[in-house]
């Protein structure tokens, strides 16, 4: 095996982090690539006769994506474990798709109901820049961040590929006639195929051209791609895969964290594979911009019930997601931090102007 010597880069629960003094790309290191409904509130959010925050007795769930995702998935779990221990009455999830996730961060722009959290994560951030979206995440209200997970490379079962490091060189090699198919464009799955090809050695200008990249909207229709055998790798969360893997319709070649994934222990790392590349897609929720302090304590208090729930670490376990929790001001934050350094990164390879 072909022992990649390039500086190790790592996205992670603080971003997208460089080793400082082994190497840069453009100053930023190598790493890279890539209705207003006029409703009342479902829940009372207000503040009782002696000021205490009231909880919340429902809350709406988005889900910026198609079924099958993990942001879907996320906020579906979030629903089942928000009902099933009585923290809320109600949670029902809405899926509204598209654009890396813009399109529901610019539904949740318009939402007049405090009592509304959307899931969202990495992907968004990179996807927010790529498509220039006129709303931002940080015209809204950061609530908590909830997990982090690794990604997969898979291929088709009846693939040729064997190794990550056969798949590289076939997309070094033959270029555009190699299709992965993956999240949106910008998003975690597209920064971590750039990401190979930089340690393979293309230059991040010469990416775009010789990455030939399908995002799409959900993890199910990456899923009907990969057995359709329409594309010929695909990159996302374990989660979204593992089903299929198990089932023998998908074959995981290696996982983007330091350590094998709980629910694929036999699956080698990239690092494993001579890749000196980790990263993990983190997912959290925000609420609406400009709501009320007693509605984002309500909201808080209702996300740290969840999270300290039995129920929640159980489906933490179940998923393979890992825990990475962090709540208003902390989460507020690290946002801050990841936005400015996927930022930088998109905009060291190319896919979006400085």
């Amino acid at each position: 095996m072909r022992s990649h010597s390039r500086p190790h880069t790592s996205a992670g629960t603080t971003g997208l982090r460089r080793n400082a003094g082994r190497g840069t790309l453009a100053g930023v290191g190598i790493v890279a690539m890539l209705g207003l409904a006029a409703c009342a509130p479902t829940g009372d959010t207000g503040g009782d006769e002696d000021g205490a925050t009231a909880s919340l007795d429902s809350v709406n769930l988005i889900a910026p994506a198609d079924p099958g995702g993990g942001w879907d998935q996320t906020a579906r779990a979030m629903s089942e474990v928000l009902t099933q221990e009585d923290i809320v009455g109600s949670a029902p999830v809405e899926n509204v798709p598209g654009a890396g996730g813009t399109v529901g961060l610019a539904a949740l722009a318009n939402e007049r109901d405090p009592a509304t959290l959307m899931v969202m994560g990495l992907v968004m951030v990179g996807a927010v820049e790529t498509n220039a979206s006129e709303v931002r995440i940080e015209d809204m209200t950061p609530i908590a961040r909830l997990t982090e997970e690794p990604l997969v490379i898979v291929v088709p079962e009846g693939s040729p590929y064997e190794t990550v490091e056969e798949l590289v060189d076939a997309i070094v090699e033959e270029g555009a006639a190699i299709s992965v198919t993956g999240g949106s464009a910008g998003g975690a799955d597209h920064i971590l195929a750039g990401m190979l090809l930089t340690e393979a050695g293309v230059d991040p200008a010469d990416i775009p051209s010789t990455l030939n990249y399908i995002p799409n909207a959900g993890g199910g229709e990456a899923v009907t791609m990969l057995l359709g055998n329409t594309v010929q790798a695909g990159i996302s969360g374990v989660g979204e895969f593992v089903e299929q893997i198990e089932a023998g319709g998908l074959r995981a070649l290696a996982v983007s964290s330091e350590e094998p994934a709980a629910l694929l222990p036999d699956t080698p790392t990239l690092i494993d594979e001579g890749y000196d590349v980790t990263l993990t897609n983190w997912r959290g929720v925000i609420a609406p911009g400009g709501i009320d302090e007693a509605d984002v304590t309500a909201l808080q208090d209702l996300v740290v019930e969840m999270h300290d729930s039995g129920a929640w670490a159980e489906t933490l376990e179940e998923r393979g997601w890992d825990d990475a929790f962090l709540l208003g001001e902390e989460f507020q934050e690290f946002l801050d931090g990841n936005i400015t350094e996927v930022t930088e990164t998109l905009q060291a390879i190319g896919l979006v102007a400085p």
